[in-house]
């Protein structure tokens, strides 16, 4: 019998998605941080006039406001966060906070480097939002995320990680280390139709609890 699967707004009730701490103490550089975790430094990203980035399931935006004070006065930085920093500082001139949902938030503007660190293990449609930011992108921006393709599963609970991956591939992403990039934007357009999301799918590959993506 097929699990019963939870809607987005019910999932972001649940403990496992309201109460993740993943990148609450992550700074910009260092042993816990950004640099180290996406195998690049985001200000390499972020050069030229008016750099902007889009961070997704920030936290409480540390490796920003550490970034931000080696970036120019024009440069646009964006966080945003299911649930927001737990302690509210002044922020940096180029910075804005956002609350709100991954799932249904959209920008008004484009973007040099957006980046999810292990932000989309608690989505419940990746793949839906994975598509949306590749056309928030600049022309040569970049997309920079964490990925488990073992959470995408098929309806009836079983495996579609070959799949997702083949799709994602064609899609022009480039998938390494339980990361995925993706160079330039475009529009992207995924073979599958989201159903709902498994909150108790367990433990994935960083040993957190995690959510199971289940699509058609």
């Amino acid at each position: 019998m097929p699990k019963l699967l939870t809607t987005s707004a019910a999932l972001e009730q649940t403990s496992v998605v309201a109460n993740n701490t993943m990148n609450r103490e992550r700074g910009h550089t260092g042993v816990n941080s950004y640099a180290r975790e996406l195998g690049f430094d985001p200000l390499d990203e972020l050069r030229g006039r008016a750099p902007a980035w889009l961070d997704l399931c920030s936290g409480e935006g540390r490796a920003m406001r550490e970034a931000a004070a080696l970036l120019p006065a024009d440069a646009h930085l964006t966080a945003v966060d299911l649930v927001g920093p737990l302690v509210r500082l002044p922020l940096p001139p180029q910075m804005e906070e956002v609350t709100a949902s991954v799932a249904a938030w959209t920008p008004s503007r484009a973007y040099d480097l957006i980046t999810c660190v292990h932000g989309l293990h608690y989505v419940g449609d990746q793949l839906g939002l994975l598509a949306r930011a590749a056309s928030w992108l600049t022309p040569g921006g970049l997309l920079a995320a964490h990925f488990d393709p073992a959470s995408i599963r098929r309806a009836d609970g079983m495996s579609a990680t070959r799949t997702t991956l083949r799709a994602l591939r064609a899609a022009g992403f480039v998938y390494a280390d339980h990361r995925l990039n993706l160079r330039g934007v475009r529009d992207v357009e995924l073979p599958f139709r989201y159903v709902g999301a498994d909150p108790e799918a367990g433990a994935n590959y960083t040993g957190q609890p995690a959510v199971g993506s289940h699509y058609e």
